[in-house]
């Protein structure tokens, strides 16, 4: 059985940083591809950033060059670096497992952690 745990979310002040963690389990980590999306207070689910299995990363435009996605196969575990956060980017955060090595599409199945950004 596919296992995400999200972690790492929590109040941050604009302009802040914090670094969101997947720990995966139930699957070969290494040979698929993931992604983090996001769900603002209100609105649906929109991708923030997607990874192969050879580490290739994707970020939606709003991302500006702030998030960093990263991964550790040795630990089965998938990052989100955040910085220069804005309160627009508060939002539930959801790490999901790809369809395949190269394909990081694929639906949350975990809790999420929640991130909001506030004075």
């Amino acid at each position: 059985e596919v296992q995400l745990e999200e972690s790492g979310g929590r109040l941050v002040q604009p302009g802040g940083s914090l670094r969101l963690s997947c720990a995966a389990s139930g699957f070969s980590f290494s040979m698929y591809a993931m992604r983090w999306v996001r769900q603002p207070p209100g609105k649906g689910l929109e991708w923030v950033s997607g990874i192969t299995g050879a580490g290739t990363a994707y970020y939606a435009d709003f991302v500006k060059g702030r998030f960093n996605i990263s991964r550790d196969n040795s630990k089965a575990t998938l990052y989100l670096q955040l910085n220069n956060l804005q309160p627009e980017d508060t939002a539930m955060y959801y790490c999901s497992k790809g369809r395949s090595y190269f394909d990081y599409d694929g639906l949350p199945t975990g809790q999420g952690t929640q991130v909001i950004v506030s004075s």
